[in-house]
């Protein structure tokens, strides 16, 4: 059977937006606050890039932008992002396309390729975010660490996250929403929390299943949607550590202090 470019193009889009809390797809849209371009990372390939952005427009599919093509430990294979979807690997010509995990055997212990690439990325990107883009819970006494975590209001495992906030906040650790509605239905009242005037109340009330009162805003709920896609996010809750470092899913309170100091 004939497959049709439009298929394609459609699966290229929405194979890894899985969440932990329910497999249904996240799609980074437009109509609010764009991503931000990342910085160029030095090893940026720009001739793959290029090559697998022409490669793209030659199977029409229209909807993919290219924005890095960095070399991993696989030879002649690259890790590429994306403006509005996940992060693959192309190979050096740009005509292939992988999508899923490459692990690096051989050595005394397998590697993911990428364990070196995305936590960098990761550091340069979230250090970028402006603080009044983020819903802020900050760390009681001494600020020992902070956390990233891309959230969303209808996720048990973010629900129960942030059940343990004070604890977290009480260990020295500041928290740093980030927007991360796991379908279109929940982008709404995402978008109504971080349009909230107290927008950390907002987020709380509607993780115990209080709806939020309509708001419209500014938001960067989307532009969080397209981050998170170049940085692999495909759960919620997922939480970085100021170091780029994704050690979670949920973690119970006490151990996620003593990663987030650890991995600072």
């Amino acid at each position: 059977m004939k497959t049709s470019f439009k298929f394609c193009a459609a699966m290229l889009l929405s194979a890894f937006a899985l969440t932990a809390c329910n497999k249904q797809t996240t799609q980074a849209g437009s109509s609010d606050k764009q991503a931000q371009t990342t910085a160029q990372p030095a090893e940026n390939n720009q001739a793959v890039v290029d090559a697998l952005q022409a490669s793209l427009k030659a199977s029409n599919i229209n909807d993919l932008t290219v924005k890095t093509a960095l070399p991993t430990a696989m030879p002649e294979v690259y890790w590429v992002s994306f403006d509005n979807a996940p992060a693959m690997f192309t190979d050096k010509t740009g005509s292939y396309l992988i999508q899923g995990q490459i692990i690096k055997i051989g050595d005394e212990k397998p590697a993911d390729i990428t364990a070196d690439i995305i936590p960098t990325i990761a550091k340069s990107t979230l250090s970028q975010i402006p603080t009044d883009e983020m819903i802020i819970s900050p760390a009681k006494g001494e600020t020992k660490a902070a956390i990233y975590v891309f959230t969303d209001p209808t996720c048990h495992y973010c629900q129960k996250l942030h059940g343990e906030l004070e604890q977290i906040n009480a260990g020295g650790v500041e928290v740093r929403y980030l927007a991360w509605p796991r379908n279109e239905a929940t982008v709404p009242m995402t978008q109504h929390i971080w349009c909230a005037a107290d927008r950390l109340t907002t987020l709380g009330e509607a993780k115990h299943g209080k709806t939020p009162p309509p708001a419209s805003c500014d938001n960067p709920v989307r532009k969080h949607m397209s981050i998170g896609l170049q940085l692999g996010v495909s759960g919620t809750p997922a939480v970085f550590t100021e170091s780029g470092q994704q050690i979670g899913g949920y973690i119970p309170a006490d151990e996620l202090i003593q990663l987030a100091i650890q991995n600072r």
